[in-house]
């Protein structure tokens, strides 16, 4: 069974499912479609991708694909500790550049659900985090884009100074929100 919460943006959810235990650990089901069909969610995953990341302060996004190629993300983390956050990307929507975030760990089992039309982000809490992720589209360069994590347009309070954020290179270079064009999802 899986619970799911809306967070601040409605369209943004966290995931709880149930754990069952016995003296060798636990078991649950993490991605069940029709569990996630009844909490209102859609999406066949199509592509499975896992990061790595050594250093705690390490910030990946804010990224997002556009048009037939736009994604749903299935956040979950398989060791440490994230600072989770999707920015709505949408262009008619009322919360057209408003975020959400939350925590996310190895220890909750806890998932973020992400729908097409938002950019996803996120920076590590802990050393050697893993993070898994599901989309509904194929990774597509010719379709990518993203925004600059600390756009103050964007009002996040990130647990890490942004003299201290291990970026890619990639990423110290993406626009700000007024500097992207409206997006076709």
């Amino acid at each position: 069974m899986i619970v799911c919460e809306p967070l601040a943006l409605s369209e943004v959810k966290l995931l709880r499912p149930k754990l069952y235990h016995d003296d060798r650990g636990y078991v649950t089901e993490i991605a069940h479609d029709k569990q996630l069909a009844e909490a209102g969610i859609f999406v066949g995953f199509v592509q499975e991708n896992q990061t790595y990341s050594r250093k705690k302060g390490t910030v990946r996004g804010l990224h997002f694909q556009k048009g037939a190629n736009a994604q749903a993300k299935l956040i979950r983390v398989l060791r440490g500790k994230i600072f989770d956050v999707a920015v709505d990307m949408r262009p008619d929507s009322p919360n057209y550049g408003k975020h959400t975030n939350a925590i996310l760990s190895d220890e909750e089992v806890v998932q973020m659900y992400i729908p097409v039309g938002f950019a996803h982000g996120f920076c590590t809490l802990t050393d050697d985090t893993v993070v898994l992720y599901k989309m509904s589209s194929l990774y597509a360069p010719s379709s990518e884009g993203g925004i600059y994590w600390n756009d103050p347009a964007l009002g996040i309070q990130w647990p890490v100074d942004k003299n201290d954020a291990i970026l890619s290179g990639k990423d110290e270079k993406l626009p700000l929100l007024k500097d992207v064009s409206p997006l076709v999802w």
